[in-house]
């Protein structure tokens, strides 16, 4: 009875786990779970080194079977594209993108077709179109020294108008202050203008460190992006012909997130306190152009413009209808404006 009683009290003990004492049972749920993740990790692996590679592939084959425009420059540091177009021998007009624009050249077709009475020279910046996509550090003034170059390696008669828009017009400000007797005129397409506010948003969106869009570039999701949303690359406008809504869409894909550009908005911050004090020539005419929606969003974008300018006696600012990039929609008014201000203003 003894013995049955103390097997009967054993088999009232509280039930133990079947896994109990079994090396290894209670981790395989665990170690189900790491062999998920390890196959979702190497899945996604396959997709990035897939996407790389086709990306890669399709870029080369863009590249062979698409001519370039322009010709290269060689100046300190790499290659720049310089495409030119009008009337050779006509008033030399240079026109400079702002920042990020992938293709200037393609950008600015419909203001050079109105142009056409001018010899009008687009240099692309490193990063930009044809150029090499690494540089120097992308300090104002080496990008104004480049430019620099870029010209006097033309045929081009002296002194000519330097147009630039956005964040070219930094560029515009140290160029003529740099070289104040090889520029007769300056023209701004809702340009920059290097206020103490800018130079805030600037050194707040900046970036620098890991360039992450470079990285998405080159891992070809830009390019699926473009792919999947083509119209978030165009440019909304009626003035551009299908190949060339078709090839900055592939310019796109070739040289967002590049390393000169991130560079150049690395020193943003840094390029506008260089100019923070610096006024354009007080006898250089200087004509800007303002985008009515940035004037209506941007409560001192009118009055920076107007600042800059109190110093220089022949000046003019004309308000546009429509957005930032104003070339896109306005490149006959902006045309003809800039020719009856060259013709008051800039000696024949």
């Amino acid at each position: 009875m003894a013995t049955k009683n103390s097997m009967s009290q054993v088999t009232r003990k509280p039930s133990q786990p079947a896994t109990e004492g079994i090396p290894g049972k209670r981790f395989r749920p665990f170690r189900r779970t790491r062999k998920v993740i390890g196959a979702i990790a190497l899945t996604a692996l396959g997709i990035t080194l897939a996407s790389t590679a086709a990306n890669a592939v399709l870029e080369q084959q863009e590249r062979s079977s698409t001519a370039q425009y322009g010709h290269l420059v060689e100046v300190a540091g790499g290659a720049l594209n310089v495409v030119r177009a009008g009337t050779k021998g006509g008033q030399p007009l240079v026109l400079l993108s702002g920042f990020s624009t992938v293709a200037p050249a393609l950008d600015f077709s419909p203001l050079i077709r109105e142009l056409d009475a001018y010899d009008v020279i687009v240099v692309e910046g490193f990063g930009y179109g044809y150029s090499d996509m690494s540089a120097r550090e992308r300090t104002v003034e080496n990008i104004s020294t480049e430019l620099h170059e870029a010209l006097s390696s033309l045929d081009i008669n002296e002194p000519y108008v330097l147009a630039g828009h956005s964040l070219g017009g930094l560029y515009t400000l140290d160029y003529a202050n740099r070289y104040p007797s090889e520029v007769s005129a300056v023209i701004g397409i809702d340009s920059s203008v290097p206020t103490a506010q800018f130079e805030k948003e600037a050194a707040a969106n900046g970036g620098g460190g890991i360039n992450i869009t470079g990285i998405l570039s080159t891992l070809g999701f830009v390019r699926t992006a473009v792919w999947v949303a083509p119209s978030v690359v165009a440019p909304k406008s009626d003035d551009y012909t299908p190949s060339e809504i078709e090839r900055m869409r592939q310019m796109t894909s070739w040289n967002f997130g590049n390393a000169a550009v991130a560079d150049e908005a690395a020193h943003m911050a840094s390029n506008a306190a260089a100019l923070r004090e610096v006024t354009y020539p007080e006898n250089l005419p200087v004509l800007h152009f303002l985008a009515s929606d940035n004037v209506a969003s941007t409560p001192d974008w009118l009055d920076s413009h107007k600042d800059q300018l109190q110093n220089v006696s022949r000046h003019e600012i004309v308000e546009l209808e429509g957005q930032h990039y104003l070339h896109w929609t306005q490149s006959k008014a902006m045309a003809d404006k800039i020719t009856q201000f060259l013709q008051e203003s800039v000696p024949s």
